[in-house]
């Protein structure tokens, strides 16, 4: 066999060391682009930050110059008169796509001077540019005006302090799909401007939606405003120490807020001085000439501490009624684990339209501010826990960048926009791994009033009277929809042209069999928590009363709330339970023929009722109302609560020659229930109770317009 010349071998190895150079410069080329490539999504605090303001500073000086005349108009005074139903355009949010998204378009970047050539408009700051850029990012973003739903003009108005009001307003009314400022969204996180701090937005914005920090009752436009947090970017890049929830804290209070009211900072020294190992009252520290301070460190007297850290060595953080009514200390109180103890009467707190915010704060009025250490102390060491994950878990969904901020805002305008595929209580306030709990011990404390309640009305062809029951309900406010369980299987309901026009929706559901329980089906159609079970022939409740039993049931969503009452009694002569209809002090039922429950029961009722009742019920064409009493009693251990003092009800049980209660023999069978559900459950689970609740006001001679609930019915 031939072989190779010790010259050849030579070339060749030359050659191989060439190629493994060659791929070697390949290869860090590759990963060198690659670097380059996805280096900057992994920069974290100053170099992101100096990133970003690289970008956001390229784009200003390529944006378009436009020059706002000096007798140009301006935007209209603020529509304070909105909500969602009068000033939303709801047309231009079409759902094409069937993924349920409003979609939001960002006007193209512009420098707006006036006819000297001096800028209008700020320069986008860092926190503007992150609403901007979190919005491009999300799935909410179009390219395309024509799908938008919303509108965000890139004009920066987070601070009204550094904005010229009318010229800012000029800005708006020159915009080219401003149309009165309709589904046009504005951010604004310190409104107002010395002396005044007004709690809204000072330049004129018509019909804009306010994504604002700060809002008072007053000022707020609910179901169309959002209230957003006050955001802190002087410690957002503060690294905290990780505490857990359990862990036991230096002082059971803080105070470690600047620019409080002088009254309230000498009532907090007061308390500062009575509980000296309780409770920690620390200021701003050294002031400069130029009027700042270093925000990062608090003082007490000479001794310096760390700012927000220090919030994490107490239980409870005050939040206190300052020169402006939104301040950055209910968010660093999130931020460090610390409890937030909210005295700002009006406020109108950060996303409440949809967080429960009794589950994370203490919400106090300002006259209670002496009494805080004796009502902090009562607060048990189990609630303290449950508040404190709370708050993180708040921190970290809502409140932790301005991206979360933006995001939940455009989500709580999605909600409204297609309430049917809206996030649920649970979705919004639960831990996710506590998601799904439904049972009555979940409840929340105070179900939002946004999501309204379903009237869901038994009938059979009482067709007068049912129409009349609709017009009645469609006049409360709350309503969300009406649902109508036509029972009747030999005569279809009325043509769609001939019931009546209300602005909720409406859906008829004809059922195939007549029973009773129909009534308490957990339809699909019922997208609320609440439902208000009402029989066709309620006519005489007033939109007052129905309002009322509805306010009631949000602080009560566990229990049976309603109008007609009835009571059991121990019947000494037959030893069996008596069913009672006579006025009495005492209730221990509320008939479902105008009652407000939560859906939950609805599904226990169809699903879960022990034994053979539901199909007893049935059976005997009675009693679905009791079997819902006992329902709900044996699961929560409580009474109902009858609401309102109105007795008299064009009802079943009410004296009637024409209505079943007519016959003595009703009283009997009414009994009768009762017994056979004991003989079931075992035990008598309804529990007797003397109360009723009233409006505020009712016996008092007032005016109505005083009144919140004026139209409220006699005995």
């Amino acid at each position: 066999m031939p072989t190779r010349s010790r010259s050849t071998r030579l070339v060749s190895n030359r050659y191989r060391t060439h190629y493994i150079i060659l791929f070697l410069i390949i290869l860090i080329f590759l990963l060198v682009t690659a670097f380059v490539q996805f280096w900057p999504n992994t920069l974290t605090g100053k170099a992101r930050e100096r990133r970003d303001l690289n970008s956001l500073h390229k784009l200003e000086r390529n944006a378009q110059s436009v020059v706002i005349k000096s007798n140009a108009p301006l935007a209209k005074e603020r529509d304070s008169d909105c909500i969602y139903h009068t000033c939303f355009d709801v047309y231009g949010c079409g759902d094409n796509d069937g993924d349920h998204r409003i979609k939001v378009y960002i006007s193209p970047l512009t420098k707006y001077v006036d006819e000297n050539g001096i800028s209008i408009t700020l320069p986008l700051s860092q926190e503007y540019f992150e609403i901007l850029e979190a919005i491009v990012e999300s799935e909410y973003f179009t390219s395309s005006p024509n799908d938008a739903c919303l509108i965000v003009p890139p004009i920066d108005l987070l601070n009204q302090n550094k904005l010229r009001v009318d010229e800012t307003s000029q800005v708006l009314a020159s915009l080219p799909r401003w149309n009165e400022g309709i589904n046009h969204l504005l951010f604004n996180m310190l409104p107002g401007s010395v002396p005044d701090f007004n709690t809204v937005l000072d330049v004129k914005h018509d019909k804009a939606i306010i994504a604002g920090g700060g809002f008072s009752s007053f000022t707020y436009r609910r179901t169309y405003d959002v209230s957003v947090p006050v955001y802190n970017p002087l410690v957002s890049d503060k690294k905290m120490p990780k505490k857990s929830y359990l862990e036991n804290r230096r002082w059971l209070a803080i105070s470690a807020q600047a620019g409080i009211i002088p009254d309230y900072r000498k009532q907090l020294s007061d308390m500062s001085r009575q509980y000296p190992s309780d409770f920690k009252v620390l200021d701003k520290c050294k002031v400069f000439d130029d009027g700042t301070y270093n925000h990062t460190v608090r003082c007490d007297g000479e001794k310096e501490y760390s700012y927000p850290e220090i919030l994490q060595e107490a239980t409870f953080c005050t939040v206190v009624h300052g020169a402006r009514l939104g301040q950055t200390a209910l968010s660093d109180a999130l931020m460090a684990g610390c409890i937030p103890v909210v005295f700002a009467d009006t406020f109108v707190l950060p996303f409440s339209e949809v967080l429960d915010w009794k589950r994370a704060a203490l919400v106090l009025r300002e006259e209670q501010l002496p009494k805080m250490m004796s009502i902090l102390k009562n607060v048990s060491s189990e609630r303290i826990r449950n508040m404190r994950r709370q708050v993180q878990f708040l921190w970290q969904n809502y409140f932790s960048s301005m991206k979360v901020i933006v995001l939940t805002s455009l989500q709580i305008i999605n909600d409204r926009v297609f309430p049917y595929a809206s996030r649920k209580y649970d979705e919004w306030n639960e831990l996710p791994e506590n998601r799904g709990l439904t049972s009555p011990l979940f409840f929340p404390m105070m179900p939002s009033k946004a999501q309204g309640f379903t009237a869901v009305i038994l009938t059979y062809d009482r067709v007068d009277s049912l129409f009349q029951v609709i017009r009645q309900v469609a006049q409360s406010p709350s309503l969300a929809k009406v649902l109508v369980i036509w029972n009747n299987q030999k005569k279809s309901p009325p043509s769609a042209s001939s019931w009546p026009k209300i602005g909720p929706p409406l859906k008829v559901i004809q059922t195939t069999q007549n029973l009773l329980s129909n009534r308490f089906y957990p339809h699909e159609e019922i997208q609320t928590e609440a439902i208000l079970a009402l029989d066709d022939d309620i006519v005489m409740l007033t939109s007052d009363e129905l309002e009322f039993g509805y306010e009631v049931w949000r602080e009560f969503p566990d229990r049976l709330i309603g109008f007609p009452s009835r009571l059991h009694l121990w019947d000494n002569t037959t030893e069996k339970w008596r069913y009672e209809s006579e006025w009495t002090n005492e209730i221990s039922m509320v008939l479902t023929g105008a009652a407000f429950y939560h859906k939950y029961y609805s599904f226990l009722y169809t699903q879960k009722m022990p034994g053979n009742i539901k199909k007893w019920v049935d059976d005997n064409v009675n009693c679905e109302d009791i079997a819902m009493n006992f329902l709900i009693a044996n699961m929560t251990g409580k009474a109902p609560i009858k609401v309102t003092p109105r007795k008299k009800f064009k009802c079943p049980e009410c004296i009637n020659q024409e209505m079943l209660s007519a016959d003595a023999a009703h009283m009997v069978e009414r009994s009768e229930c009762i017994n056979k559900f004991v003989e079931v459950y075992g035990t008598m689970p309804l529990k007797t109770a003397e109360f009723r609740a009233d409006p505020v006001l009712y016996k008092d001679n007032m005016p109505s317009q005083l009144m919140q609930f004026a139209d409220v019915g006699s005995l």
